[in-house]
């Protein structure tokens, strides 16, 4: 990824759902991506003949955060059927890539989800009231680790 004054928009990406490549690969206009994120766990830990007085953090664990993702409802009935999947309990980890586009549409960065899974599956809401809002769907995933690549 090339350094440059300005940011990029956050308006400009695209997901992939899975990494077979085929056409069972959900990818779709998602419209937001967020909850992205890491933390490690230290344990304090002091020798018992330390001349200083306080504790040493040492790393250990870390963990990663379930990220959302929100779409407007288009038929495709794959995601639902990954959803139904996981339920039945049958194992289907994926690996999920988001990358972020430049206003070329040439791609700049991604974030790697490694063994995602479907954590929650939220409809949408429907209201009479001819507001012409979109139907959204909401898709929260749970992944073992998180990448960050600069392409």
């Amino acid at each position: 990824m090339a350094t440059r004054n300005n940011p990029y928009g956050a308006f400009n990406f695209l997901v992939k759902l899975g990494d077979t490549g085929g056409e069972d690969q959900i990818a779709g206009g998602f419209s937001d991506f967020s909850g992205a994120g890491n933390e490690v766990k230290f344990s304090e830990y002091r020798n018992g003949n330390d001349p200083e007085n306080h504790v040493r953090k040492i790393a250990n664990t870390n963990s990663t955060n379930d990220v959302t993702l929100k779409r407007g409802i288009i038929g495709d009935l794959r995601l639902f059927a990954w959803i139904k999947a996981t339920r039945e309990g049958e194992f289907d980890p994926r690996t999920v890539t988001v990358t972020l586009h430049d206003e070329g549409r040439q791609p700049v960065c991604s974030w790697v989800l490694r063994a995602a899974q479907p954590k929650k599956w939220v409809g949408p809401t429907l209201t009479g009231k001819g507001g012409g809002e979109v139907a959204m769907e909401e898709l929260h995933l749970v992944a073992e680790r998180i990448d960050f690549l600069s392409l």
